[in-house]
């Protein structure tokens, strides 16, 4: 049996860690799972989520390239590194945010009700990676990796941002009542957004497996 690539093996655990990291945020948002758990574990399920993602995204930001494209290199390029760059900034927001909250959480300084929410700052960083992204897709033929992104994925990304940006919006606390404008945004947002990300994990998995199958995957 022929060993795998060692850039397939990368863009394998590059899926696993955002489908991982998906299921345990749209799972954290869950009313009845961070009853049965209570606010510590609900807020480590968020932090582990963060966690995946943050790994996920340091592949991908790899496979992009450790360093920015030079100004000779296509559109396609820059927008594909910028992308994975600005994504792992906003996962490394995620963990401070939800590392916060676990802190408070141990520390009995918040409960079930105030526990962790979007933060908007890497919200924001996620919906600008998306949408810096979709330059990379629609011309991934530029690109010096073609299986570095798809269409379909991106636009998966792109949803999944989108709701995100949704919750973030529904935590904003009122100063007057010092409540969250909506919390029902908060917790399909946050849901509706991970269910795309895995989405787009698997789809990638998917997609990997089928251009092994058919020596279509580029060499490392």
């Amino acid at each position: 049996m022929r060993a795998p690539r060692p850039r397939a093996t990368r863009l394998r655990r590059e899926s696993w860690g955002f489908a991982i990291g998906s299921v345990f945020f749209a799972v954290g948002v869950v009313p009845w799972y961070a009853d049965a758990v209570g606010p510590v574990w609900d807020a480590a399920t968020f932090f582990a989520g963060s966690i995946f993602f943050t790994l996920a995204g340091f592949i991908q930001l790899a496979l992009s390239g450790r360093r920015p494209p030079r100004r000779t290199s296509s559109p396609a390029d820059f927008a594909d590194w910028w992308s994975a760059a600005i994504q792992f900034v906003g996962t490394l927001l995620f963990n401070v945010s939800t590392g916060a909250v676990l802190v408070g959480a141990i520390q009995a300084t918040s409960t079930p009700s105030t526990g962790w929410t979007p933060d908007a700052w890497g919200s924001a960083a996620f919906l600008l990676s998306s949408i810096v992204a979709l330059v990379a897709a629609y011309r991934r033929h530029e690109l010096w990796d073609h299986d570095a992104r798809t269409v379909h994925g991106t636009w998966l990304n792109m949803a999944g941002s989108v709701a995100f940006g949704f919750s973030a919006v529904g935590a904003y606390v009122l100063p007057a009542t010092e409540e969250l404008f909506n919390l029902r945004w908060v917790n399909l947002g946050t849901f509706v957004g991970a269910v795309c990300f895995f989405l787009a994990a698997v789809l990638a998995r998917r997609s990997l497996e089928y251009q092994e199958q058919h020596g279509e995957l580029s060499p490392a």
